[in-house]
């Protein structure tokens, strides 16, 4: 057993276990149609109302420290400079996290401004976190609210047309966010996703040769390429395919539950949709209003 296993192991018997719930309910960015997404309150709110999952996403800073953000950079919709200025959208690629320490990246307002794509978000102060802090407080929540034990389902954002640019290369990165989770979590907690599929397949040698805990890995899916061809390309069975929603039918779901595969489309905001999605059987879905999947 390799070490990285058998610390996982000891992890594992320090922290509560999670059982995977009838249906997950993951809490897109943490409630990005509430709260400004993937900071501290969106993540805490997410948990207030009932996600079995935190949904996130994870960058590189130029120090090495994993930090969670969709984008790479400071994004014009929301951010605001460490001056009090908004971004400027001519501006915002050359704002790169990988090429900043995490001490100037958190002097970024992500908060105030809202986010006028969704109207219900409120607008506080607040910043991009570091993906240990994000596990810490929400662990906190958990057990001052006594709640079951929930699951993070992590997204290693990537781009091969990007390594070495605004992220590392997929062995590097992968091996900093494991690094993290190691000294967390217990690995059935966790989900590590991507749309990179080299990120995936690292991830699962890694596994396979002993070397990082046996987490659950999800394909993220927007091409229109069957299921069966989008599984052929990974090379191998992962336990969660996640396809943008409009590409699920229900027999396409039977197929992947007939290999074992679980289904968790992305990102499901109104109620008809979840309803006709848990209908045709998927085992739970990415939502940016986990207030609506509730009345589920």
């Amino acid at each position: 057993m390799g070490f990285n296993v058998l610390l996982s192991c000891v992890i594992a018997t320090l922290f509560t276990s999670a059982t995977p719930p009838a249906f997950d309910v993951q809490g897109h960015r943490g409630c990005r149609g509430l709260m400004p997404e993937n900071t501290i309150p969106a993540f805490l709110k997410a948990l207030e109302l009932g996600v079995t999952t935190l949904e996130l996403d994870v960058v590189i800073s130029k120090d090495r420290q994993v930090v969670v953000s969709h984008e790479p950079y400071f994004n014009a919709a929301y951010s605001i400079t460490p001056d009090g200025k908004p971004v400027d959208k001519k501006d915002q690629k050359s704002l790169l996290i990988y090429r900043m320490n995490y001490a100037d990246v958190k002097r970024y307002d992500i908060g105030s401004n809202g986010n006028s794509a969704y109207p219900e978000q409120q607008k506080i102060q607040t910043y991009k976190p570091l993906l240990s802090e994000v596990i810490e407080q929400a662990e906190a929540y958990r057990k001052a609210h006594n709640l079951p034990a929930f699951s993070y389902n992590i997204e290693l954002k990537s781009v091969p047309s990007e390594y070495n640019i605004s992220q590392p290369e997929p062995a590097a990165f992968c091996d900093l966010v494991e690094s993290v989770i190691n000294q967390t979590l217990p690995a059935e907690r966790v989900v590590i996703q991507s749309f990179d599929f080299a990120i995936l397949t690292h991830w699962k040698q890694q596994i396979d040769a002993g070397k990082y805990p046996n987490v659950r890995l999800s394909a993220l899916i927007e091409n229109l390429r069957s299921p069966q061809k989008n599984i052929q390309k990974l090379g191998f069975k992962p336990a969660i395919y996640s396809p943008h929603y409009k590409l699920l039918n229900q027999r396409r779901i039977a197929q992947l539950h007939e290999q074992g595969i679980s289904v968790i489309p992305w990102t499901v905001n109104q109620l008809s949709d979840m309803k006709r999605l848990k209908e045709w059987g998927v085992d739970g879905l990415i939502t940016d209003y986990p207030d609506r999947a509730a009345r589920l």
